[in-house]
């Protein structure tokens, strides 16, 4: 708010009276139109948005311009407008064109008294002032809560929920107001016509039914804050909503995850959720995936179905390897934030993929992240220098080292409910090449040592999940789960003796999988294993449920995965660990 007494050389008096005393000027103000102002200390230019004459106004001006030449621009315009209108008008029936040079009544008032036109826009254009342009007043709202996105996705599933992607300036989500329409009848929908839509729903998610395929979705968002609500927007689906897969691999395991826990648990899920860049590849479609129907492989699909499963269980911390850049921001987010969720996520150098880790707000605060990529962190922290010293031993084998892009996501929680309880969660996805055993356990190497240095400074427990791309019998699995591995394990020769170096590795945490040994976490048609796990210190933690794995006639019921009831071709790992 401005002090009074710069108020009083800001504006200044015409005849009015006071406001509260006027009845002439208290009409003045009734029945206003909206024009919407934004003005950020950190921006040199502000925007002047509003309607007239049916046309939207957006204005872009210097914040240290005079408040004048911004009205001179809007009578400008409306002469320009009002003449080209005549002119038509004219030349339709042959006849001279008459002078609109008239300039209209342009003006901003505050507080009943007019503005001057030697302020600045930035003082000038206050919240609750009001613009006369001719016969027309709007009422300035100055930074109103304000959707910079809002977004519809563009695949629509019976019995899955729609989550809007939106975006909120000057505003909360929370407090934003949402109505959800379904057409009346199919096609029934037409451009500025309202009396095809039929209420159906109130909160940001709206879950289609059976009753709703064939028929277009409208959400009405308004955004607000704790004071006010801004310009509602309305956003009409592209597409229809069609039939959903039916029973999906997920169904039953929403059965043991119904709620949220308790303070008491922290649920945990582990999912490579297939990044879009590979499943959509010729080599993907012809060779590794076959079986698939096309259409099932195709990112909108497949994120149906992954915000679902996700969102169906009601999880504190999950971590998603294979993440999608743009399915990160675009759609997980939006979805997941919508279910109560908070997100951070790592790019893999060279790659459009990476890791992402969310939370539930409710139930932990963000202390810190501390990601890495593997080979970078190898080549230049001290910490590893004699690892370092033993891998170049082997020239061949440290270029292959060197070449991975594969990162350590690591992010640093605290329980909300009690401080002193912190949890650094580490996720990972391994090199995948299945005689790659060697440079799975250098890479693992590095990152015992960088969690053991987060840990050091964040003291707490430890959760390491990912796709490790390593089974039970291996090097690995045996290093993370007995706490060391002998200089001559077969894993160090794993791709041949060109590539074999020699070297005990120790863990500096004592790991247990808290899901055990799946049958398998990835099942496609050349292989089924066990690759992905959730690795947890049981000092603090203990196992309270695991959630069951779909069933082998489940996995199987279109071969293998993905499939049209499953997204990805790996299967997520559930569970619910108790605080001790």
């Amino acid at each position: 708010m401005l002090r009074r007494a710069f108020l009083s050389g800001l504006f200044y008096r015409r005849g009015l009276t006071a406001v509260n005393n006027n009845a002439a000027v208290r009409r003045f103000y009734r029945r206003m139109e909206r024009a919407v102002v934004r003005c950020v200390p950190w921006e040199s230019k502000l925007t002047i948005s509003f309607t007239l004459d049916g046309s939207h106004k957006h204005m872009l001006r210097d914040q240290t311009e005079e408040l004048g030449k911004v009205l001179a621009r809007i009578s400008n315009s409306i002469i320009k407008a009002r003449g080209k209108g005549k002119k038509a008008k004219a030349n339709k029936a042959g006849e001279a064109a008459a002078d609109v040079s008239e300039e209209p009544v342009v003006r901003l008032y505050f507080n009943g008294d007019f503005v001057s036109e030697d302020s600045l826009n930035a003082d000038a254009w206050q919240d609750g002032a009001v613009l006369q342009v001719g016969e027309t007043k709007y009422k300035i709202e100055r930074n109103p809560p304000t959707f910079t996105t809002a977004e519809l996705p563009a695949s629509l599933l019976a019995g899955f929920p729609v989550c809007p992607k939106l975006e909120v300036e000057f505003g909360d989500l929370k407090d934003c107001t949402f109505t959800w329409y379904r057409e009346s009848s199919p096609n029934a929908h037409a451009p500025g016509q309202d009396g095809c839509w039929v209420e159906a729903g109130s909160e940001r998610v709206f879950t289609p039914s059976n009753l709703d395929i064939g028929l277009r979705l409208k959400l009405k968002c308004t955004p607000g804050n704790e004071s006010r609500y801004g310009v509602a927007k309305e956003l009409v689906s592209s597409g229809t909503v069609e039939a959903g897969p039916g029973v999906c691999t997920f169904d039953n395991r929403h059965m043991y995850t119904k709620k949220v826990t308790d303070a008491s648990t922290v649920r945990v899920v582990s999912y490579n959720i297939l990044a879009d860049i590979y499943a959509q590849t010729e080599l993907s479609k012809t060779v590794l995936y076959p079986y698939c129907a096309p259409y099932a492989l195709e990112l909108d699909y497949r994120q149906s179905l992954i915000k679902k499963e996700l969102s169906g269980y009601n999880a504190d911390i999950i971590c998603l390897q294979e993440v999608d850049k743009g399915a990160f921001s675009d759609s997980l987010s939006p979805a997941l934030d919508a279910f109560g969720m908070d997100g951070v996520f790592r790019i893999k150098e060279k790659q459009h993929e990476g890791l992402a880790t969310f939370y539930r707000r409710s139930k932990f605060k963000f202390i810190g992240q501390h990601d890495i990529m593997l080979s970078e962190a190898l080549m230049k922290d001290a910490v590893h220098s004699m690892l370092l010293e033993k891998v170049s031993s082997n020239p061949t084998l440290k270029e292959k080292v060197v070449q991975r892009s594969t990162t350590l996501q690591v992010t640093v929680l605290q329980s909300v409910s009690d401080p002193s309880k912190t949890v650094c969660v580490g996720n990972t996805h391994l090199y995948w090449h299945p005689k790659g055993g060697n440079v799975r356990l250098i890479q693992m190497a590095v990152a015992l040592k960088h969690l053991k240095q987060v840990s050091e400074e964040h003291p707490g427990t430890l959760l390491f999940c990912g796709d490790f791309n390593s089974t039970p019998s291996s090097g690995l699995f045996q290093l993370l789960s007995q706490g060391s591995l002998p200089e001559d394990h077969s894993d160090w020769a794993s791709n041949g003796p060109e590539e074999l170096i020699q070297m005990e590795l120790l863990s500096p945490f004592q790991l247990t999988s808290a899901c055990g040994e799946p049958a398998y976490t990835n099942y496609v048609g050349g292989f089924h294993g066990c690759l992905d796990y959730i690795f947890m210190e049981l000092e603090a933690l203990q196992v309270e449920q695991v959630i069951p794995l779909p069933s082998h006639q489940e996995v199987t019921t279109y071969q293998a995965l993905p499939s049209v009831s499953h997204p990805s071709d790996h299967i997520a790992l559930v569970c619910d660990l108790k605080w001790k």
